[in-house]
């Protein structure tokens, strides 16, 4: 059975130790790297399931390396960074990022935090229950849940994971109003008091991928929320 692997990317070596060190203890198989260049190698040429990544690295910072792994693949990146205001957090998720930790951190929380990311990533990449439908249709929008791929009236349409998240959880409850707080929960699967703020700002680009009209695919609910408008 092939072991879970993970990149950790930190020009701080002894942080790298410490990470490498609490996650083989929990079997799971590490690659180190320092700097932003050899994390886009390593995932281009081994198999990683999560990455880990600090944002100040040399070559390519964490939020270039993130842009770059967003292009091509879906795997989990927890950012970890010395950097801790809320915008800097915001700016992270909005990038790419699933989670966010800062430094100093406690090693045995970032580890609970990698299990819970692979937990997420294990069930999205997961088959669908026997008689549903993997693909949804509406207004011509077509949304294929096992490719993960959006198409608007045949346009291919490219969405980071957290807009195609956001995107399938409002068209799969078309008559229901999500908060903005409670698609953070369920798309990132945590509460943060400034969720809401990311929520938006996902909702605005992903508004503009669709299509011009903003609320074509997805309508406003003043006060409340966001609904599926297809």
């Amino acid at each position: 059975m092939k072991r879970t692997t993970i990149l950790i990317a930190d020009d701080e070596t002894e942080i790298a130790d410490l990470i490498a060190i609490h996650l083989g203890n929990e079997g799971y198989q590490t690659i180190k790297v320092s700097d932003g260049e050899a994390a886009i190698r390593a995932v281009q040429t081994q198999s990683i399931d999560l990455a880990i990544l600090d944002i100040m690295m040399p070559k390519l910072d964490g939020h270039e390396v993130t842009r770059l792994i967003r292009e091509k693949y879906a795997l989990p990146i927890i950012f970890l960074s010395a950097k801790t205001s809320d915008m800097d957090k915001i700016t992270g998720l909005i990038i790419g990022a699933d989670d966010y930790m800062t430094k100093p951190f406690n090693p045995m929380e970032l580890v609970a935090r990698v299990k819970a990311q692979l937990r997420r990533s294990s069930m999205l990449l997961g088959q669908q229950p026997q008689g549903v439908n993997p693909v949804l249709e509406s207004g011509g929008l077509k949304i294929d849940t096992d490719k993960r791929t959006v198409l608007v009236f045949g346009r291919n349409v490219d969405l980071t994971p957290k807009e195609f998240d956001i995107l399938h959880l409002l068209a799969s409850h078309p008559n229901k109003v999500f908060s903005a707080d409670n698609i953070f929960h369920q798309v990132w699967g945590e509460t943060y008091y400034e969720g809401g703020n990311t929520v938006m700002v996902h909702i605005r680009t992903l508004r503009k991928k669709l299509g011009e009209d903003k609320d074509q695919f997805i309508k406003t609910v003043w006060g409340v929320g966001y609904k599926f408008n297809g």
